[in-house]
């Protein structure tokens, strides 16, 4: 399927007006209940499907089934980004309210790092291919470590930020307590 430029740009360019309109209709710091849920997730599958439905009409049968089955592939591996983004809340203590705000702003990170790392990792695997074994190899080993994390994970051990945290905390001046949903505010004449 040969898809122009300008084609490309009207696509992203509708997904982020509806990202944007998800951002801010409706997005009052609330805990989200599962009937809201149910309807906000019933109304992305049917932009979905009717996206789906306009590449079968406009470009055939086969851009319109390789499509469904890569949103399919990814809507089931969605469900393993969700059971991440609790443990990251649940560590952080996200308050109930502001978690449909914190998921927004992951998953809206989310997409931009993976563009950016599979541009990254393309061009490097292109270039030089035993980079994938170095890839392959690092993903068994961030395996293992959440593996042995989950073995010795005591409820009784206090909490205590790792060196990355502790260095971010640092360098950016990372308030200690949620201030609604802000992302950045000012303290002490500090951002």
């Amino acid at each position: 399927m040969n898809v122009s430029v300008g084609m490309w740009v009207l696509t992203v360019a509708a997904l982020c007006v509806l990202i944007a309109v998800d951002f801010v209709i409706g997005r009052k710091p609330h805990e989200v209940s599962t009937r809201e849920a149910g309807i906000w997730s019933a109304v992305w599958v049917t932009l979905a499907a009717a996206f789906g439905l306009g590449l079968f009409v406009f470009a055939g049968a086969q851009p319109a089934g390789e499509f469904f089955a890569g949103f399919i592939t990814e809507k089931s591996l969605s469900v393993d980004n969700l059971f991440v983004f609790v443990l990251i809340m649940a560590k952080f203590a996200v308050p109930t309210q502001y978690q449909a705000r914190v998921l927004m702003v992951g998953v809206l990170m989310a997409l931009v790092m993976r563009a950016g790392f599979i541009a990254a990792g393309a061009a490097i695997i292109s270039a030089f291919s035993w980079v994938f074994y170095l890839f392959g190899a690092f993903l068994i080993w961030t395996a293992w470590k959440l593996v042995q994390d989950a073995r010795h994970d005591s409820h009784d051990e206090e909490y205590e930020e790792n060196k990355l945290l502790k260095a971010v905390e640092r360098r950016f001046g990372v308030a200690d307590r949620y201030h609604g949903t802000k992302l950045l505010v000012r303290q002490n004449g500090r951002a």
